[in-house]
């Protein structure tokens, strides 16, 4: 939106209405500096991408890769390094040139942490336009005045912001500032319809309106505006081109809010616009900080979280259910709840909102967090406890969390053990940050304590069948007890799904659907989408067949409004046609918690563009829900209701050969996915899959990733199911398949859990190959998780049976693991007979890339041993292989190998190329916490040379990854650098340079892959 639309000038003035600007950075529209109002050209869109990516964190140190970052992407090309530091240079010498203001003037530096844009606080566009917001909220000052304050903020926008830059980093920041343009936007139109000139607002919202045709506050103010204006007729043709947008666009229908306003508009009872949120006390005239954001779209801070700054920052609330209506006391409950993380918060707040199956509980914990999302800039985290799912595990505390570190872009290799130590890390990150938490489904306060946030501003929302009262009495939670929905509100819900004229028409048939359906929003939602589905059928025959349903299951009534709702689902399964109908029972033998597509296909026996149509079918009659794109779930009843369906229509045959089908697609798929996570130059086939099973061609490394990553879950559920139905060959298939994935991703509790049933699958079938792999998977987890006695002897027996079998590959794996742990026991020589030996078996099964990874590691050990020479022979092998192979992971950790026998040699230069090509590869592959150490390692060689200008810039640069990963105050990366930080002078030694001497990077075994 230009100046002119917003009816006002573009500013002169500072912060503070004082002295013209003579010099400013622009960022919203053109990058580009302003010299008393004339544009100054800064360059090439690259060099503007720099100067925008150094200007949102003004005064601020930005980390070097953090531009790398943010310019170039994740992967950047290989000269970006060289090219940042040439526009670095540009932008530096412009600024020299440019004028003062105050004996302030734009000034780039480098400071410890990387480098830094100076600059005065009225200097930068996007500042000066957050502060008047900030101004603009505060209770003090009247509409006219925050009226005005927002008119001259809104004037700062000269187009799109960061025009013509591209990349996902411009994307993000770009979209953020949008909302705050569009939020500053409507809380101007507010406080001038609310003075009484509806006229100025309308040309205004119009425009911006053509911009963001499907933003409700901006179409309600324009509404609102049109009315006041004595253009009713152009109001409702605007509200029904807002109905037509979202209809064909997103499915749903305009919100209660915006209509009642249409609603008021029909009766000529409109009254005025609510008041635009405020915050208290008065806003620091000299401050540069955004001041605290109230419960609306806030603008994020100034500085990424570390999570941003690595691409990630958690948006995980589910989509929200349609036509929600009602419960508005308990939503006014949480806006209040809400205020009160606003501010100062001293605490952070906990709602736990209770109530019986089918209630609404989740659809009123997302409805809400949807509204609510833009008070936390930082992150919605959302998670799905499974508290009471038939048939399926309980997710755990840990698994919980591991997911919460994921969603954060933790890096597995920072991950520690221990449920303890994780919960401590998630609550790290959210420290200084605005999180809502969203936990969903608990079963009780023990499930919950962990995931809950320590930080104020923070917020967690539970929702439960279960009255968390013990929740209350230790951690203060309020509790917020949901019941069934009134008969107005039941009817209000009928209404919205449907329409006022089709309820109005019958309200007997309206009373005793209400009725039949005993309060529950779910019961009603289903019978609504049946009659949505056929706009001609009356409701009194729907309501005669929900009656006919529930005089037949009478016998199973209880007389509880969970038991009344089978009535309903009885009904409604009677409409499906037949193939839905057999699609919706055999869903039911799927474990949960949501069902792919062409698993689906699967369980059906037929081809997934087959099956889509059908799964179309129970969607819209609300029998399953489409979580995300071909992704499906049931509400937990009716999971249970398809369960006792197909045990009590389909045959034991039936149900066996639909489980096996499901259960070869995962085994046949996740064997595929290893095989391109962990190259084998011969993998063992699996038989051939039954027909209509139809396993996914993954092609690369990304797709099994992926796959992963989104199957796990279901993965370690199937892998329960198939080991207590009987399914023995095909638990132990899916336990060796996610054994790498589980490993690499620090899921090592669920790693030994799936190990173990593979175990006692493999025992029930004889199957001595599956007993040692289940055994070399047990010693693995319990190496992880620091059990080294019991993975000692599962490593032991898994040695033994793969010798009995004359089983190279896997004997060459345990002794590789067993080399590991010896080393992390500074047992260096027991270590490298272990890794000698997985030398041997890797050439006696021709693994070309397990024999680089042995002999890198035999070469660390003989470094440690102090065999500098041997080692290096070796490593140089080992590096031949690694590239030979294409194995990149391999090859950092061998040029990392190299760098530290070039070190200890006293062979400097040819050390620091070495950390050099390994820090390079560290962060091509994501690795960034072994990035961050190479770099500790090439400043202390330059701290060796005399070099502290070069060593104070690696150490820098480790400390601001580790800022970028979250790593406590205590670890032991960030407390190694810190004492390197803070020497006061250089020691010239060829010995190795341990400053602080508390922590060497470098931990044994380390560049084992």
């Amino acid at each position: 939106m230009s100046p002119s639309t917003c009816g006002c000038a573009t500013v002169k003035g500072d912060l503070h209405g004082g002295a013209d600007i003579v010099v400013e950075l622009r960022l919203l529209g053109p990058v580009e500096f302003a010299e008393h109002g004339h544009a100054r050209e800064v360059g090439p869109p690259q060099r503007r991408a720099v100067l925008a990516a150094l200007a949102v964190d003004t005064a601020l140190p930005v980390a070097t890769d953090v531009l790398i970052t943010r310019v170039w992407g994740t992967e950047p090309p290989d000269g970006a390094r060289r090219a940042l530091h040439a526009h670095i240079a540009r932008i530096r010498r412009l600024c020299e040139q440019l004028g003062e203001v105050d004996d302030v003037r734009f000034r780039l530096v480098r400071r410890s942490g990387g480098y830094v844009l100076e600059a005065g606080p009225d200097q930068v566009d996007i500042l000066r336009f957050r502060h008047l917001v900030g101004r603009a909220r505060e209770t003090r000052r009247s509409d006219e005045a925050r009226a005005s304050l927002l008119r001259e903020a809104l004037g700062l926008w000269r187009g799109e912001p960061l025009a013509g830059l591209s990349g996902q980093w411009a994307a993000r920041v770009r979209e953020a500032w949008r909302r705050q343009h569009v939020d500053a936007a409507v809380g101007w139109a507010r406080l001038t319809l609310r003075a009484g000139d509806p006229v100025s607002v309308i040309g205004p919202l119009g425009d911006l309106l053509g911009e963001y045709p499907l933003v409700e506050p901006l179409s309600e103010a324009l509404i609102r505006a049109l009315h006041a204006a004595g253009r009713g007729a152009e109001a409702l043709d605007c509200y029904a081109a807002l109905r037509r947008r979202l209809a064909e666009e997103l499915g749903s229908d305009p919100s209660p809010g915006l209509q009642d306003v249409h609603q008021a508009i029909l009766r000529g009872s409109l009254s005025a616009p609510p008041a635009w949120p405020t915050t208290t006390g008065a806003a620091d005239d000299t401050a540069v900080a955004t001041p605290p954001e109230p419960p609306t779209p806030p603008a994020p801070p100034p500085l990424p979280t570390a999570a941003a700054r690595l691409g990630e920052l958690p948006a995980q609330l589910p989509m929200g259910v349609r036509g929600f209506t009602g419960r508005q006391d308990e939503l006014a409950h949480l806006d209040g709840l809400l205020a009160a993380t606003v501010g100062q918060p001293r605490a952070v707040v906990i709602c736990a909102v209770s109530g019986t199956a089918g209630v609404g509980k989740t659809a009123l914990a997302v409805h809400w967090a949807r509204t609510a999302q833009g008070a936390f800039p930082d992150g919605q985290l959302y998670v799905n406890l499974r508290g009471f799912a038939p048939g399926g595990p309980v997710m755990g505390p840990a698994e919980a969390v591991r997911g919460f570190l994921d969603a954060f872009g933790v890096p597995p290799s920072r991950i520690p053990v221990g449920l303890d130590a994780q919960a401590g890390l998630y609550r790290s990150l959210l420290t200084g940050r605005r999180v809502l938490v969203v936990l969903d489904n608990a079963r009780d306060a023990e499930q919950i304590r962990p995931l809950l946030p320590g930080s104020p501003g923070c917020m967690a929302l539970v929702t439960s069948r279960n009255l968390l009262t013990g929740l209350a009495a230790a951690e203060g939670a309020h509790l917020l007890a949901l019941g069934l929905l009134t008969p107005d509100e039941a009817r209000d819900l009928l209404t919205t799904r449907l329409s006022a004229d089709r309820t109005e028409a019958e309200p007997s048939a309206v009373r005793e659907i209400v009725d039949r359906c005993a309060g529950l929003p779910l019961a009603l939602a289903v019978v609504a989408a049946r009659a949505a589905a056929d706009p001609r059928l009356p409701l009194a025959r729907l309501a005669q067949e929900v009656r006919l349903a529930d005089s037949r299951l009478d016998a199973l009534d209880g007389g509880e409004p969970t038991s009344q709702i089978r009535a309903v689902f009885s009904w409604s399964y009677h409409a499906l046609s037949p193939e839905a109908a057999r699609v919706f029972r055999l869903i039911g033998l799927h474990p949960g918690p949501d069902t792919a597509l062409p698993v689906a296909a699967a369980l059906a026996g037929a081809r997934p563009a087959e099956i889509r149509p059908l799964l179309t079918e129970l969607v819209r009659g609300h029998l399953l829900t489409e979580t995300a794109a071909s992704r499906y779930s049931f509400h937990d009843l009716l999971r249970a209701y398809a369960a006792e369906l197909v045990a009590t229509h389909d045959s034991a045959a039936v149900r066996h050969d639909a489980t096996l089908r499901m259960l070869d697609h995962y085994a046949h798929t996740a064997h595929r996915a290893d095989v391109l996570l962990t190259p084998q130059p011969r993998p063992v086939p699996l038989p051939p899959p039954q027909p209509g099973s139809e396993p996914l061609e993954l092609m690369d490394h990304q797709q099994a990733q992926e796959w992963f990553t989104s199957e796990f879950p279901v993965l370690l559920a199937a892998v329960h199911r198939a080991a207590a139905e009987g399914f023995d060959a095909h638990t132990s298939r899916l336990a060796s398949a996610l054994t790498t994935f589980l490993d690499r991703h620090g899921h090592w509790r669920a790693l030994a859990t799936v190990q173990t049933a593979a175990l006692g699958a493999a025992r029930r079938q004889g199957d001595t190959a599956g007993q040692a792999d289940a055994h070399r998977g047990l010693g693995l987890a319990h190496d992880r998780l620091a059990r080294r006695d019991e993975a000692r002897t599962h490593y032991l027996l898994a040695l033994q049976l793969f010798g009995a079998l004359g089983h190279h590959a896997g004997q060459a794996r345990t002794h590789q693991h067993l080399a590991r742990m010896s080393a992390a026991q500074q047992l260096h020589q027991q270590a490298l007979a272990h890794a000698h030996h997985s030398l041997t078996h890797y050439r006696a099964a021709d693994d070309r890339a397990g024999q680089s990874a042995a002999l890198n590691h035999i070469g660390w050990m003989h470094a440690q041993l102090g065999y500098q020479e041997k080692a290096l022979v070796h490593c140089r092998q080992a590096l031949a292989l690694a590239e030979e192979t294409g194995d990149l992971n391999g090859q950092a950790h061998t040029w990392d190998s190299l760098g530290y026998i070039h070190h200890r040699l006293a062979q400097y230069a040819q050390a620091v190329a070495c950390y050099q090509q390994a820090v390079a590869l560290f962060h091509r592959t994501g690795d960034f916490h072994s990035e961050a150490a190479g770099l500790v390692c090439l400043g202390d060689i330059h701290h060796a040379c005399s070099a502290p200008r070069a060593a104070h810039g690696a150490w820098a640069r480790a400390l601001a990854i580790a800022d970028q990963l979250g790593l406590a105050d205590t670890d032991p990366l960030r407390t190694g650098l810190l004492p390197r930080l803070r020497l006061p002078h250089i020691r010239a030694t060829g010995e190795r340079a341990r400053p602080g001497g508390a922590w060497s990077p470098h931990r044994p075994g380390s560049a084992l892959a």
